[in-house]
């Protein structure tokens, strides 16, 4: 079942990424007293009495943001049109909205503005119910300020949840009215079909791609960056296997992720990784591999999804006989953490070797869905420690005494050992290559366990 989305939204600097990091037990968003600091967007997962849920800090709106020759006055058309696209965002990705607001600098414009859209919007919106708001004021620390929250009631959201983001006091009501809100949870319909999501930058040709693997115009395909801000399913059957591509809208480098739009895109895109079996990882040739291409393979590994690299626009390429391995070459040095994926070369603009992108994307699936015996890891496992040993810790060394797979999708595995503290993480690295030495298992991450057991 998909876990409830609460999204943070507010001015600059009332305290959101404090609550964000609060609420998810992290400490990923960046907090500081400069207003905006939020610049990217942030997703963690936080649980209340048993409830699981995913929360969202987003960027506030900044008055005076950069690149303005004069600042954005609060009320001005620019302010409140970059109010309305964060606000509306929000509450179209979210089932719960949390408002905050800040109980030292007491009911401003801008806190008026955003409660003027959040209750205007109070409706069905594209055939989407809008979700429910709780007011929270944030930094109650003191009798005076609580004492103070009365007077947020002229925002018309309702009752105000007093709370503390810094020391944590006062958020259990707050989280008690959240959980109530969360919409009954429905089992979803069983999808028997390969999920193969289309991920990458912007602009390095996604949706150009999806539209050659269907054969017809099903997205819209621009040169403007991002054009696509939702994340596409497709179904299709192809050699009598049901798949569904999910194409999803670019991945730009943290940091430069404008607020509003494209930040909730983003967490689209962080959504369909997570739903996918195998991901096609689109570099666009031209440019090359980039260290946010680097990053969207760390997402992909992070949810141990399997990866085929895509490398579009291939025509565009000035060629020699070697340029084809040089690149492939430069690809596995950037991607050292993932030397075990298969490199295509395509231009989805004229076709070339896109009818090779679904039969490796389902070879890869395969490979994610193998078994081995026990008999034949044991024997893999033993080679590998008697070719070389781990390193000593302390006068002891790690030693392996029987491994079995425990399941598949990803692969796993699961190693006896004297100390799971002795296995190293280059140790494991050693065996995980020996096993593919063996089993490859191309373009799917593999885990091994480590596993205390006397001899």
């Amino acid at each position: 079942m998909r876990k409830p989305i609460v999204a943070l939204i507010g001015r600059p600097n009332v305290g959101k990424s404090t609550l964000f990091n609060r609420l998810s037990g992290t400490r990923d968003a960046i907090v500081d007293d400069v207003p905006g600091t939020t610049r990217d967007r942030l997703w963690g997962h936080a649980e209340w009495c048993g409830v699981e849920f995913d929360i969202v800090d987003t960027g506030g709106i900044d008055p005076d943001a950069a690149g303005n020759k004069e600042p954005l006055s609060v009320g001005s058309a620019d302010f409140i049109q970059a109010i309305k696209s964060q606000a509306l965002l929000a509450v179209r990705e979210a089932d719960v909205v949390l408002f905050l607001v800040d109980a030292l600098t007491g009911v401003t414009t801008a806190d008026h503005e955003i409660a003027t859209i959040l209750r205007r919007h109070q409706r069905v919106v594209d055939g989407k119910e809008m979700p429910p708001v709780l007011l929270v004021v944030n930094k109650t620390d003191s009798e005076r300020q609580r004492a103070g929250v009365a007077e947020f009631y002229e925002l018309g959201m309702g009752e105000p949840f007093p709370l503390s983001a810094v020391h944590g006091t006062e958020t259990g009501d707050m989280l008690d009215a959240l959980v109530a809100l969360f919409p009954e949870q429905v089992e979803e319909v069983e999808d028997d079909s390969v999920k193969i999501a289309i991920v990458g930058k912007p602009n390095v040709g996604k949706s150009s791609l999806l539209n050659r693997l269907v054969g017809e115009e099903r997205v819209i395909v621009s040169d403007i960056a991002g054009t696509t801000r939702d994340a596409i399913d497709t179904k299709l059957v192809y050699q009598d296997i049901p798949l569904t591509l999910i194409d999803t809208a670019g991945i730009r480098r943290r940091g430069k992720i404008e607020p509003g739009v494209e930040k909730f895109s983003v967490i689209r895109s962080m959504r369909a990784i997570e739903r996918a079996d195998v991901a096609l990882l689109v570099i666009d040739a031209v440019q090359g591999i980039s260290v946010q291409d680097a990053h969207i393979a760390g997402y992909i590994l992070d949810e141990w999804k399997s990866v085929v690299v895509i490398v579009n626009k291939w025509d565009a390429i000035e060629k020699d006989n070697y340029t084809m391995q040089n690149y492939t070459d430069r690809i596995r040095e950037e991607l050292n953490f993932m030397d075990y994926v298969p490199v295509l070369f395509i231009s989805a603009l004229n076709g070339q070797r896109v009818e090779r992108v679904l039969p490796m994307a389902l070879e890869v699936q395969e490979e994610r869905l193998a078994r081995i015996t026990t008999s034949a890891l044991n024997e893999v496992i033993h080679e590998a420690q008697d070719k070389h040993h781990a390193t000593s810790k302390s006068g002891r060394s790690l030693h392996m005494y029987y491994a079995t797979q425990v399941r598949s999708d990803p692969p796993t595995f699961l190693i006896y050992v004297n100390d799971p503290e002795l296995a190293h993480f280059t140790y494991k690295r050693y065996l995980e290559n020996q096993i593919r030495v063996r089993f490859k298992f191309i373009g799917t991450p593999i885990r091994l366990v480590f596993k205390a057991r006397r001899p």
